[in-house]
């Protein structure tokens, strides 16, 4: 079975985007850096299993369960972080409650949407046994980059917002 995942050609420009983001932000709270090099291990498993590390390889086989396993605890570990270390805690230290309830109510419900589809994404193929579960592996792939990619872009704002206010 090939593989086609509309998230690779983005795929090194989210990296690079984080680098820079990273770049940007290092040192602004301990929870920020540690929450960014999870994002980014996250964004490297997924090229990894998206094939985007070996573009230019002729085999395009799905990748090993063990794979698409470990990728899947590093997402459910990074949106789990994300909502319940890194959100609360950028939300406690917001300085404006105008802005609090504006991140509330435009950015968490987005977010909060991306989460439920990493989650399904994790409960279908976390303990894969066969590779006739992995039919639509690569579609499903395919559209969690997709949402991976705006979840970041949220993520973002979010954090840009708490800098702001330092």
């Amino acid at each position: 079975m090939t593989s086609r995942h509309p998230f690779r050609p983005r795929g090194k420009t989210v990296l690079n985007q984080l680098e820079a983001n990273k770049q940007q932000w290092i040192g602004l709270h301990k929870s920020i850096d540690t929450w960014l090099q999870e994002r980014q291990k996250l964004l490297v498993q997924y090229c990894q299993l998206a094939g985007l590390a070996a573009a230019e390889r002729q085999d395009k086989r799905l990748p090993e369960s063990n794979a698409i396993s470990d990728f899947c605890e590093t997402l459910v570990d990074y949106v789990s972080t994300g909502h319940f270390e890194v959100y609360d805690r950028l939300m406690a230290e917001s300085n404006s409650q105008a802005e609090q309830s504006r991140l509330e109510d435009e950015l968490y419900p987005k977010i909060s949407a991306s989460t439920e589809d990493a989650l399904a994404f994790n409960d279908c193929y976390a303990e894969i046994s066969n590779e006739s579960e992995l039919s639509e592996f690569d579609v499903q792939l395919s559209r969690l980059g997709q949402k991976l990619e705006e979840r970041f872009e949220l993520e973002d704002q979010l954090i840009s917002a708490y800098a702001k206010q330092l």
